[in-house]
């Protein structure tokens, strides 16, 4: 008997971390993401998936000159030998690899419907043919002459290749997308002629930088044509760097309809940008009044891009109509450029545009020197060969005799004539009819030719001059074939400057002019009713809210609001809730530091004058054009000491000011005796020394001091009733007697 079987402890579990299984599974995840999923490999500039699709259509014999072959062999083909993941995975690459609104320079030639630009799905692949582009075969070319490396496929039933040996400038000419874990590629299409000449020129100077090849390569060339509107400047950084983005707006025209009428044409789209989700976009803006100045938009494409877009009004400008499209819709769009490649196929990396374009030439030498030794082998198995017939046609008889009688002829063969067991094999594998006189002189003559070949690809091996020269003549030959002059070739997307908007008000362009009425509530919650309304006793609020301020407006005007820091927002009118509910907080809407109260809200006007003021006491007279804010975080007016907040922001239009404190103390002067700044503390308006300044009004001294009563009701104070309060700033001010016996605040 053996000893007694012992079970495992524990039922046969064992004990991991979470953290360090979850650890590892998951950096196995990215990894074969990474590497095997998303990100394309520098010297193709291809993804697993396209690769395998290519070689496999290749080992189907699907060369351009080819008949096409149903995309569910191809797809069927390529998901049991190379890629096994799901069939619609792989047929939607390949539909991508055909659509010429997709892929710069397709790389599959496809007949049937195989999607289109407005978004439209392809029909399923029983229905659609495929074959190779003749991009994709110079992609291919070689791949049979050792090459590229190959590696076992996923059953390791067969090979597939590491990398395919690329001919063609393919990372840069067609782009790539894609997200992997913690990283992402996107790379726009670029002009192979372009790609071609500043890898020529790389090639001549080894060193050269991102910005020298710019000279050569403009920026992105998109299949959907386009205008690109970045500065040099921009697109050079971007190059240098890997990371940027490039600005792309739509190609459009004015079209004369005869009488003064006029449409605005666009032909060409941004990259990306689906026809039909462009217009759905547009008549929802055009339905929620969102783009004033236009009046329809139809989509009148056959095989060509022609979206019409019809204005409000003859007298519309143009190019403010297309500027406001711009903004709002994606007739211009973002294309990002982040670099993300595997270089060497192996470490992904950020590179520019030299590296990439060094990466591919280098691949390309490497691709030469490997083909060059494989054609090295062939001729001289082939020599051997030749070396054996020319030495059996020496003694023909002898031969024949050897093999009619020996019964085993080829050691007898190789005995007599000193060959090889392969120049014995040849020999043995002649046919009668190859024993013509004449073939021997065929057989010197391909000796010599072979011998003088291998002397030449000997020759290149051993100097990288000739190396890089031959891989010059072969990216000439490239570049003829998709050069300028070519269909195909030439450039797309053009470069300009756009025009200068900095006069146009886009406010009045995208926004519908409609009356409103702004109420903003003493816990800063801020709405706008619709037209102007006088009479506010209906207006209700949440909790213990209270009315605080309103004013009418227009949808197309803006907001002004002081925080009790100094701060000053701007508010786009036609972007206030409605009046429906209780409105939404200013906070929200605008970056409010904690502990910071809403102090004051007013319509702006153009070139208008405000007087703000601390409660301490200072204050100053401020263009309202210098208190506007493009940005959530609003501008800093004010300058305030420790303990100080903002009182009030009034407008300016008078001759007198009058301010009041919580002393009740009230003093009048001549506005002039304010400086009128931008920005800062400003000077004294009155003396505060155990109280705050509370209120301010600027008033004409002629027309009176308008001020409310308690209960509401509107008084005037007339040039008489003020003469006791009248004097400097900066005093103390004087004590409000009966003429003010229930003052509330200034104001009608």
């Amino acid at each position: 008997m053996g000893e007694a079987f012992e079970p495992p402890s524990n039922d046969g579990i064992q004990s991991v971390e979470l953290k360090s299984a979850l650890e590892d599974r998951y950096y196995a995840y990215a990894l074969s993401t990474i590497m095997h999923r998303a990100l394309p490999d520098a010297r193709d500039g291809l993804k697993p998936v396209h690769r395998r699709i290519l070689y496999g259509m290749r080992l189907l014999r699907l060369d351009p000159s080819a008949a096409y072959k149903k995309c569910a062999k191809i797809v069927g083909d390529v998901m049991g030998d190379f890629h096994p993941h799901g069939d619609q995975a792989i047929y939607d690459a390949l539909v991508r690899l055909s659509q010429d609104f997709a892929q710069r320079y397709p790389l599959v030639d496809g007949q049937g419907n195989f999607g289109n630009i407005d978004g439209d799905g392809p029909a399923a692949y029983r229905y659609t043919e495929a074959r190779l582009t003749e991009v994709a075969r110079l992609l291919l070319d070689g791949i049979d002459e050792d090459t590229v490396d190959f590696r076992a496929s996923y059953n390791g039933e067969k090979e597939e290749p590491v990398v395919l040996p690329a001919a063609f400038p393919n990372l840069l000419a067609n782009g790539s997308q894609g997200i992997a874990v913690g990283m992402a590629t996107s790379i726009p299409p670029h002009n192979a002629a372009e790609l071609c000449d500043a890898a020529l020129y790389l090639i001549q100077h080894r060193e050269a930088t991102s910005e020298q090849l710019c000279t050569f390569v403009q920026g992105p060339d998109f299949p959907t044509g386009g205008i690109l509107i970045d500065s040099p400047e921009s697109i050079r950084e971007a190059y240098r760097t890997g990371r940027g983005g490039f600005r792309v707006r739509a190609r459009w025209m004015k079209e004369d309809l005869g009488r003064g009428t006029w449409n605005i044409v666009v032909t060409e789209i941004p990259y990306g940008v689906p026809k039909s989700r462009l217009i759905e976009k547009m008549a929802e803006l055009l339905q929620e009044k969102k783009l004033p100045l236009l009046a329809d938009v139809r989509d009148e494409s056959a095989e060509d891009v022609r979206v019409v877009l019809e204005p409000r009004s003859r007298s519309v400008d143009p190019v403010v109509l297309m500027e406001s499209l711009f903004r709002l819709t994606e007739l211009e769009a973002r294309i990002p450029l982040n670099l993300n490649v595997l270089v060497g196929g192996l470490v992904p990396r950020v590179i520019g545009l030299a590296e990439a374009l060094r990466e591919w030439i280098d691949h390309r030498r490497v691709v030469l020197q490997r083909r060059s030794t494989y054609r090295l082998g062939q001729i001289d198995r082939r020599l051997e060969i030749l070396g054996g017939l020319l030495i059996v046609y020496l003694d023909l008889d002898e031969v024949i005799r050897i093999i009619r009688e020996e019964d085993e002829p080829k050691p007898a063969l190789m005995k007599r004539f000193e060959l090889t067991e392969i120049q014995a094999n040849a020999i043995l594998d002649t046919r009668l009819r190859a024993l013509r006189k004449l073939e021997e002189m065929e057989l010197k003559r391909e000796f010599d030719d072979l011998t003088k070949e291998k002397a030449g690809i000997e020759e290149l091996l051993g100097s990288e001059k000739l190396q890089w020269s031959d891989i010059t003549k072969q990216i000439r030959a490239v570049k003829k074939t998709f050069g300028p002059d070519t269909k195909i070739g030439k450039r797309r997307t053009t470069l300009e400057i756009p025009p200068d908007t900095a006069g146009i008000d886009f406010t009045a362009a995208m926004v519908e002019r409609e009356p409103v009425t702004v109420i903003v509530s003493e816990k800063g919650w801020i709405r706008a009713l619709k037209g102007h309304v006088a009479d506010l006793s209906g207006v209700t609020f949440k909790g213990d809210d209270a009315l605080k301020v309103a004013f009418p407006s227009e949808t197309t005007s803006k907001v002004l609001v002081l925080a009790s820091n100094g701060k000053v927002f701007t508010l786009e009118a036609s972007k206030l809730p409605g009046g429906r509910g209780f409105g939404d907080p200013i906070r929200l809407m605008v970056d409010l530091d904690d502990g910071t109260e809403i102090v004051a809200a007013l319509p702006y006007k153009p070139e208008s004058r405000l007087l703000i003021a601390g409660s301490d006491g200072r204050g100053f007279v401020a263009p309202a054009d210098a208190l506007i804010a493009n940005t959530r975080k609003g501008k800093g007016i004010l300058g305030l000491d420790d303990g100080a907040t903002a009182a009030f922001l009034v407008p300016a239009e008078g001759t007198h000011v009058a301010v009041c404190n919580s002393a009740k103390l009230m003093l009048v002067f001549p506005i002039t005796e304010l400086p009128e700044l931008a920005r800062g503390k400003g000077v004294r308006l009155m003396r505060c020394r155990q109280s705050e300044l509370t209120d301010g009004c600027v008033f004409s001294l002629a027309d009176g001091l308008p001020w409310r009563e308690a209960g509401g009701a509107a008084r005037l104070a007339n040039a008489q009733v003020l003469e006791k309060w009248l004097g400097h700033r900066a005093e103390a001010g004087t004590l409000m007697t009966r003429s003010f016996p229930k003052f509330e605040r200034f104001g009608k």
